[in-house]
């Protein structure tokens, strides 16, 4: 482990201990607990609802402590998931080390950690979104050898008291600069807390939405993560998501992730990035460009895009954002630096030889690869996802379209290289399929689907038809007809799911 790892290293944890989290022991954090005076540990875990749940212990003694990471502890599971009954609802939250935070808002020195569910066999819980997370990736590895290396973008909105000083352009808000914007102090106190949590962070931004109805300023900010795998990179969306809100109540403003929370303004989303990996190494590219791997991918998660709204787009707006013109998608289809494409394969640094060097002439051309860090986006998901089963559906899709017979010749059929919503390319955008309207049509569009997802014995039938049911139950199927041109029926339908996910 070199020095400069330990100092640049934004986790106290890691910075006391010198190891990467992944190596993280009952010791080490019995160890670091000890020498740094921390008084409670909490157990944090996700409900069925998404969000993140906490249960508080205060360290009694030195036995108690030991006792409390050995053994995890008992909570009431038909509280947490509406899939288990009352009579037989008792699980075990068991700590996993290498999630071990310092929690930055605890007045009381406290370490954190992210929990896995057990059954009362002592295994883990089959039908727990994060377990069928990993059993989705790990079919993929299994059976065709290539692994996911996903990162998510999350975009939200912070909304506070009216400000008239330095107003930005409505919709204009696009990487601007403060003052024009005026919570970028909290993005970044956001980003440092999620940094010291674990989090390996890209960058973030302010972004195209903002406006004002006179009371309350409406700012839409993003924050984007870096490539890692798929239990790191649904921790640290989770965290992100917890984190986010809790400094927005000590600023005193709103922060809502909700796919729309006006009529005719950017919505937000939550983009997920991709990358096939061998043994390692990124598979996106071959000879500097897109591989066949990764257009094989692209075709099983676009064949199953309109079921993935199910994991994704889970709430009646999710489907008030999902139309055309929105830089949100509404074709299944896939394109180059296309943002009205479903799949985006954006810049790659491929052909660009060193830019560095040639803007800055006292550097000598280093020849480095950039190619691992090419991915491709799906642009379809919201913050109402359920990252877990999101990015399991996405493992599947992926699978499944490493499986495909026609899988290059399904790539090439939906591939665009026009904005399919210039009217000029009508034609284009009919011959495409399109994504679900409404909560009930992606309910259909799941249980179309559901061989690819229950395959290998991934998700079960009793999952998705619950998932399905609940869908179904929003009894959305005209809403976005009805509400149409009506703001005070829209923000009806907002305010409801303003605190999604």
């Amino acid at each position: 482990m070199t020095k400069s790892f330990d100092n640049l290293n934004p986790n106290p944890l890691i910075q006391f201990l010198k190891k990467p989290a992944k190596e993280f022991t009952k010791a080490d954090l019995i160890h670091y607990i000890t020498a740094n005076g921390v008084k409670m540990v909490n157990f944090r875990y996700v409900g069925g609802d998404g969000r993140l749940k906490t249960l508080n212990f205060v360290i009694q003694s030195a036995s108690h402590l030991d006792n409390i990471l050995s053994s995890g502890e008992r909570v009431d599971g038909s509280s947490l998931f509406n899939f288990l009954e009352t009579g037989s609802s008792d699980l075990y939250v068991v700590p996993r080390f290498k999630t071990a935070f310092v929690n930055p808002f605890s007045d009381v020195p406290a370490v954190d950690i992210l929990c896995s569910y057990y059954d009362k066999h002592g295994n883990p819980l089959s039908s727990a979104p994060e377990n069928i997370m990993l059993k989705a990736h790990q079919a993929l590895l299994d059976n065709t050898g290539y692994s996911l290396e996903v990162m998510g973008e999350i975009e939200y909105y912070v909304i506070s008291e009216a400000d008239s000083a330095f107003k930005a352009t409505d919709q204009k808000g696009y990487h601007e600069s403060s003052p024009f914007v005026k919570w970028e102090q909290l993005r970044t106190e956001a980003m440092m807390a999620m940094a010291q949590a674990g989090a390996n962070i890209k960058y973030s931004h302010s972004e195209v939405g903002n406006f004002s109805d006179g009371a309350y300023d409406y700012e839409q900010n993003e924050i984007e993560f870096l490539p890692t795998n798929v239990e790191d990179a649904a921790n640290q969306l989770i965290i992100a998501k917890w984190i986010l809100r809790e400094i927005a109540y000590r600023y005193g403003v709103t922060i809502s992730l909700a796919p729309k929370i006006t009529a005719g303004k950017a919505g937000s989303g939550l983009h997920i990035h991709m990358r096939p990996m061998k043994g390692g190494v990124s598979a996106a590219l071959e000879d500097g460009a897109l591989s066949n791997v990764s257009k094989k991918v692209i075709a099983g998660i676009l064949d199953v895009a309109p079921a993935l709204c199910a994991f994704g787009n889970t709430i009646p707006t999710s489907y008030l954002r999902l139309v055309p013109h929105q830089e949100a998608p509404t074709n299944v289809c896939w394109g180059e630096r296309n943002r009205s494409a479903l799949i985006r394969v954006p810049l790659g640094w491929v052909g660009t030889g060193d830019m560095v060097a040639k803007e800055n002439p006292l550097e000598k051309p280093l020849g480095r690869d950039l190619s691992d860090k090419q991915t491709f986006e799906l642009r379809s998901p919201d913050g109402s996802a359920d990252i877990y089963l999101l990015i399991a559906g996405i493992c599947a899709g992926a699978r499944h379209g490493l499986e495909m017979e026609n899988g290059l010749e399904f790539a090439q059929r939906t591939f665009v290289d026009v904005n399919i919503f210039d009217s000029k390319h009508k034609a284009k955008q009919d011959n495409l399929p399109q994504l679900p309207y409404s909560c009930l049509a992606a309910s259909e569009a799941l249980l179309a689907k559901s061989e690819v997802f229950k395959k290998y014995d991934v998700f079960t039938d009793e999952l998705l038809n619950g998932i399905a049911r609940q869908l179904a139950s929003y009894d959305d199927k005209n809403l976005r007809d009805t509400i149409s041109g009506s703001n005070e029926e829209t923000m009806k339908v907002v305010s409801r799911f303003i605190h999604c996910g």
